[in-house]
This record gives structure tokens, sequence and C-alpha cells, in this order.
């Protein structure tokens, strides 16, 4: 595949390094909107036009995120491979080598995704780091990777990202002081990939509400605040079918001593629609006393009910150490601790409910009073939901994030790219 058409502004991404003075790149904005795949192959073309026998650095907030969204689209590019050859090791050395006309340089990939990760990038000279969705990555970690240039005289830097908080420390560090660094701030819509048509924009659109909506399609550093889920309707995803599909079926548990408890049944239809068929809700302050393990495996055993037998899985809150150990012991269903990414979880739930494809049964009243209720603490600067009213909240993020990762996917089929002819 090859570059089919590029806009002025993703002409500005394969321009910019080769003029004089210029030391940093900065693409933000909107999802879809085609600033990664030039920034990536626009990053190798400067370092195999300026150097040779350098190493250079491509970052993103794992090294698997980077194997998917850079290395595989820039195996695939014609203006890439016709000039040069790559070779990728991953393993224990994650290495792309580039070579041709004379020249071969090496890009280590590097995965930022906490504090700690600093420690990965110490100690190797870069020429240039390029920097995949920097406003996931902690600070310490650019930090240590742009030092790893400042002994290059000609390095320079690139940043894409989708927007955070206005809080977001790369917000008010680089792009308030983009001129200050000498940084070229481009900011990127959806319209600026000539790939996405008025009906891609429009499908892309649908899949986003509330502050994901501002910052994912209209490109804003807007703070998060109000509901959570401001697209959730009861005309719109209260009720069941009077004869549900076929599927399958999950539990999904949100365990509490102190606070709630929360359980919730689902069937997973093989269309990719999900009903919460019932839910069991906990509360030991409202009922006056706490559940041992025995109690609550025995509530999850009810909840289950007639499907017991077909459950797939249950999908379990990682911290309940003592409550997975009994469900274990008891051999009657299988255990997937759940995945605990908040934001992400908060997402693909809002992605979902915006989709139509999330279904509740009016029975499960502590799920529907808790979707009124859930809401960003603006007292915050990070985006951090208030942990009150969360417990429901938390069992349906976790079921969508383990059992409905494959329906997620086909709504986000489009390549995030779509830039290219693939037929060249």
């Amino acid at each position: 595949m090859t570059f089919k058409k590029l806009s002025p502004k993703q002409k500005k991404v394969f321009h910019w390094c080769y003029q004089p003075g210029s030391y940093a790149l900065i693409c933000d904005g909107s999802v879809r909107s085609g600033k990664t795949a030039a920034m990536s192959c626009s990053f190798v073309l400067w370092a195999m036009t300026k150097f040779s026998g350098e190493n250079f650095g491509i970052c993103g907030n794992t090294v698997q995120a980077v194997e998917r969204n850079i290395i595989a689209p820039l195996s695939l590019m014609v203006d890439i491979t016709y000039y040069f050859k790559l070779k990728y090791v991953g393993g224990n050395r994650h290495l792309l080598t580039v070579s041709g006309n004379g020249r071969e340089n090496y890009f280590y990939l590097f995965g930022g995704k906490d504090e700690a990760s600093y420690k990965l990038i110490q100690g190797i000279t870069l020429a240039g780091v390029f920097f995949d969705e920097v406003a996931l990555m902690p600070e310490s970690f650019v930090n240590q990777a742009i030092a790893r240039t400042l002994s290059i005289s000609d390095s320079k830097l690139w940043f894409s990202c989708n927007p955070d908080s206005p809080a977001h420390w790369f917000y008010k560090d680089w792009i308030l002081k983009a001129a200050e660094k000498n940084a070229l701030r481009i900011q990127f819509e959806m319209r600026d990939n000539p790939m996405m048509t008025p009906e891609k924009i429009k499908r892309t659109k649908s899949l986003y509400s509330g502050v994901f909506y501002e910052r994912y399609v209209l490109g804003r550093w807007v703070m998060a605040e109000g509901l959570v889920y401001t697209m959730f309707r009861h005309d719109k995803h209260i009720g069941l079918p009077e004869q549900l599909p076929e599927g399958d079926w999950f539990i999904s548990i949100d365990y509490g001593t102190r606070n709630p408890t929360s359980m919730g049944l689902w069937l997973l239809a093989y269309n990719g629609q999900a009903y919460r068929v019932r839910e069991s809700y906990y509360d030991s302050r409202r009922e006056g006393m706490q559940r041992t393990d025995e109690e609550h495996y025995a509530e999850l055993v009810r909840l289950a009910g007639d499907v017991a037998e077909k459950v797939n899985y249950v999908v379990v809150d990682p911290s309940a150490a003592s409550f997975i150990e009994c469900i274990r012991r008891h051999g009657l269903f299988r255990i997937r601790k759940a995945d605990n990414s908040v934001i992400d979880g908060i997402r693909d739930v809002g992605t979902l409910l915006q989709m139509g494809a999330l279904h509740f049964a009016p029975e499960c009243k502590d799920t529907i009073r808790e979707f009124g209720l859930y809401s960003w603490d603006t007292k915050k600067s990070n985006d951090i939901v208030i942990k009150e009213n969360d417990h429901a909240m938390d069992d349906i993020r976790y079921f969508v994030r383990t059992a409905m990762l494959r329906t997620l996917k086909e709504i986000r089929r489009e390549d995030d790219f779509g830039l290219y002819d693939r037929r060249k």
C-alpha cells in the first residue's frame, strides 16, 4: 500500500523536519485524522535521509502498541519499503533495522506505561524520538527519552496524541509552550485525512459521546465533568426482547466487604448485543451486616440459576483474592480476573452504549440508579470518577473489557490510519 493523497496538514508533517531551526513536532487532535501514519512514515524517511549508523526511539504506551500501530503499518508502506529494507526483531530486543541507499539506522521500541518505565530507556543515545500517544505516557519517561537525544546536534522530537485534560502535563509543558520550545503544533481533524469520507466521519462520530466526543471527535483538551454516561437513555437501553437470542452467558462481579458487591448475569448474543438479564446488589451498610465469602458465593449461584452450567466464566474484581479462591474451591465456575483499566473501560462502555449494544432488564434497579449518579470528580485535575455509586458501573466495565473485546474490535474495524490505497 502507498499514500494515495496527502492533505495540507499531512504535507506539513513531511516538510517541517527539513526546515532550519525546527526541533519538535506536535500533532494532536481527533481520531482517524491520519496523523499517526504521516508521522511514522516521515519520521523514518527523515532519519534515513539525515543519518547513518544512529539509534532512534519509537515510544508508545506499551511495546505491543508500537508493534501494532507503527511497525506493522510501516512494513506495508511502499513509500518506505520501495527504498529501504526493514527487519524487525522482537523478543527482548524490540529493534527495527532500516537499511538502504548506503545507510543503516536502528529504531528501538520502548513502552512508557508507568513511572518506572524511564529506567528502560536510560543509557542509550538517540538521534530522534517518536512518541506515539504521548498523553498516555508519564512525564518522567518522556523527559528521560528526550535527555537521550541531547548529545546529537540535529536531533528532533515527534509527538502525537489525542487530547486529554487541560491539566495534563503534556498540554501544560509542551502544547501551551510550543513556541518557546521551538515546536510546530498541528491540530488535526478527521477531515484532514483524505480517506475519511463523510460517511466514515459520521460513523466515527457516532462512537463517542460526552467528554470523549469533545476530545476524540472535536479534538479539544477539556475537563471531564458531569455524568460519565451522558448517552445512557431509558428508552434505548432498558428492556429485553420477549425471547432472548442465542449466545453465551457470563457473570461480572465487583466485590466489596464494606462497600457494596454488585453482580450481573449477562447474555452476549452472537450478533454482538449484550443483555444484563438480572443482577444482585448487596450493600452491607444498607443491610446492617457483612456477608462472608461463602454467602457471596451462594448468592452467585442463585444469580446464575438455571444457566449456571452454561456460564462461560465469571469476571471478578482482581483485588478480591479471597473470594476468587472461594469460587475456585467450589469448582462450578471458571474465573477471569477483570481488566481494571478505568478510563479505557469507561470509554469502551460509552462506545457500546452509544452504539446501542448494551441492554438492561428493568429489574436491574441498582444499575439503572447508578447510571443516573455516576459522575466525574471535578475537584481532581485528572480524569477521576467519584468513588460512590460506582459498583454496578465497575462490574459492567469488567464485563465489557473481557467478554466484549471482539465486539469492540468489530465496531472499530476501520483502519486507524485510513490513509492508504491498499490496491498498490
